[in-house]
């Protein structure tokens, strides 16, 4: 009688104590998107100026964003940027990480330091130095110099992504393909990639969006024929308040939640398999 009159007296605290979690989570939720409450509906606004709540409704700015020379360019810049940097950075992080997984792999502490340190670093010191680095060689101002410098921030995520599937890999499975006469190459695209597909991908996916969303280093190292979308943006803002950015924002919004989603996917089939 004791134990349940105990147990009935620690049943409301607790419950109260979830429901102010509940309260706490849900106005921390909001407070974060809040923001999108406000972009998204002032993308369909009819209006020429910014002004919320919103009185007419239409695709003017959307119209405007897939008519203009300068929108359409920029966002064809990004997409190229940004494909040529998931390649990259997918290639090089994979490798990385396949090093990084042996144990015998010297200094991998340090090594493994110094490739996610561009995670780390605030992005405009890296943008600088790229700046002061590239204009030696002649790569600012042009587009491959603004994917090898994506390619540097994007790569740590690649890392990242393919390690943590990579520590649950039975490398019995490599070592079962290479006694059986198979190559290193063989062995890996045949046994190994399969496995750590899901996320090789998700890797890959994290680094289309990190070149795509990218800002500080697109404006050090792109003239106006290379500038990207991010930084066509701030460009209008900055020149000239055009209700075209909402719709451009939109635009990304759409682009991370379904770069988001196909993450969980991913995730969720690795789990499962």
């Amino acid at each position: 009688m004791t134990v349940l009159g105990l147990s009935s007296y620690a049943q409301p605290p607790e419950r109260f104590a979830r429901s102010g979690l509940i309260v706490v989570v849900t106005f921390v939720l909001l407070f974060l998107i809040a923001p999108l409450f406000i972009v998204v509906p002032l993308s369909f606004s009819n209006d020429p100026y910014f002004s919320f709540p919103v009185k007419m409704y239409s695709l003017r700015w959307f119209r405007d964003f897939f008519g203009d020379d300068r929108w359409m360019a920029s966002l064809n810049n990004s997409v190229i940027t940004a494909a040529f940097t998931t390649i990259l950075s997918t290639a090089l992080g994979t490798m990385a990480a396949l090093g990084l997984s042996h144990p015998s792999f010297p200094f991998r502490r340090t090594v493994n330091a110094i490739l996610i340190a561009p995670m780390i670093v605030p992005v405009v010191i890296v943008a600088v130095g790229d700046y002061l680095l590239y204009g030696h060689v002649g790569l600012t101002n042009t587009r491959t110099g603004l994917v090898l410098a994506h390619t540097v921030l994007a790569t740590p995520f690649v890392v990242i992504t393919v390690t943590a599937t990579l520590a649950t890999y039975d490398v019995a499975l490599t070592r079962a393909a290479r006694s059986l006469g198979a190559s290193p190459l063989s062995a890996f695209l045949r046994v190994t990639m399969p496995v750590i597909l899901p996320g090789l991908v998700a890797g890959a996916v994290f680094a289309f969006a990190t070149s795509f969303d990218e800002v500080v280093v697109a404006l050090f190292m792109t003239s106006a024929e290379q500038r990207t979308l991010p930084v066509q943006m701030f460009s209008g803002i900055r020149d000239q308040i055009n209700p075209t950015i909402m719709a451009a924002a939109t635009m990304l919004l759409g682009l991370s939640a379904m770069l988001f989603v196909l993450v969980a996917w991913l995730g969720a089939r690795g789990r499962a398999r």
